[in-house]
């Protein structure tokens, strides 16, 4: 049995650092659930992600967050293709997403942290982790005006809102759809940021080395309080250590605030859920390093900047 590579996703068969490998099993899986339909709009999203990513779309710097990167992006969008897939083909007397959401899931899921993403006239800016606490609301002015360019205006607006299942600016009850399919869709999308970056198989040492420089940027490292600072994480290893803390908090997001909707990709897999699978191992492994000295963490994430201007 071949060893699951650091850039590969949790079936060690789609390449996550190449985003031609991810939109080819999308639409692979697009074609199975609507033979004949076209895809024009999703097609058009992934380009355009390359491009905001390397830095190549108008108005927009190149991505800098590494921890939040292009790799990221496309585990979740790969993740979201799949929990959809398996809600379409699990469901009875439910309404079907159809070929128009199960784009719009795509969509939101290429473009749900382009938030990090600098603008050209934000140069003074240190780095994209700057706007860890507000991405997500950055995330939604881009799109409620990016929707009708790639024919799906009619989207704009809950798409601007979807996004925001996948961050805290908002509870999930206050997250202003009404429509339960595209509610759904929400619980969908932040299910498929939780499970995708957790089942990493280099998230504990994306953690500790890239995430933990972006929370330090981001003002989460350290928060300011009436009786003075509180650090919240003092190191990477600190970060490391909290992880499973982190992991029971994930855990109760994905099963009420989100409906369980993770399940759906037991359902895509065939009775048993990788990504969760994955995830827990990771969260073992976090326990155990706590206990014996012995574990550590030696995997070396893949690197998808387009320049070194990564936070240090």
């Amino acid at each position: 049995m071949q060893v699951r590579r650091n850039d590969f996703d949790v079936t060690n068969r789609v390449q996550t650092t190449d985003p031609t490998a991810v939109q080819r099993e999308v639409n692979r899986l697009f074609r199975l659930l609507y033979p004949g339909a076209a895809h024009s709009a999703m097609d058009k999203a992934f380009a355009d992600v390359i491009l905001l990513y390397n830095g190549d779309y108008p108005g927009y710097l190149a991505c800098d967050t590494s921890y939040h990167d292009l790799q990221h992006v496309m585990d979740v969008t790969l993740a979201m293709s799949r929990l959809m897939d398996g809600y379409e083909r699990s469901r009875r007397n439910s309404e079907a997403l159809g070929v128009r959401l199960f784009q719009l899931g795509i969509i939101t899921g290429l473009l749900h942290d382009m938030g990090y993403l600098r603008r050209a006239t934000e140069t003074s800016v240190l780095n994209g982790a700057v706007y860890t606490v507000n991405h997500v609301s950055r995330g939604a002015a881009f799109l409620i005006e990016y929707l009708p360019k790639i024919g799906m205006s009619d989207y704009a607006v809950a798409g601007s809102e979807l996004i925001h299942y996948t961050g805290f600016e908002k509870r999930v009850g206050d997250i202003l759809i009404q429509e339960p399919l595209l509610r759904l869709l929400g619980s969908l999308l932040g299910s498929s940021d939780i499970v995708a970056q957790m089942a990493d198989r280099c998230y504990l040492e994306k953690c500790r080395d890239r995430l933990y420089p972006e929370f330090v940027v981001g003002g989460i490292a350290v928060r300011s309080t009436e009786n003075g600072d509180e650090v919240i994480f003092k190191s990477g290893d600190d970060l490391v250590e909290k992880t499973p803390a982190f992991f029971e908090t994930a855990v109760n997001r994905l099963e009420y605030d989100l409906g369980g909707a993770y399940n759906y990709a037991a359902i895509h897999f065939g009775g048993f859920n990788l990504y969760l699978h994955a995830a827990t191992n990771n969260i073992h492994f976090a326990k155990q390093m706590a206990l014996n000295s012995k574990y550590t963490l030696r995997r070396t994430p893949p690197d998808t900047l387009p320049e070194a201007n990564t936070v240090q």
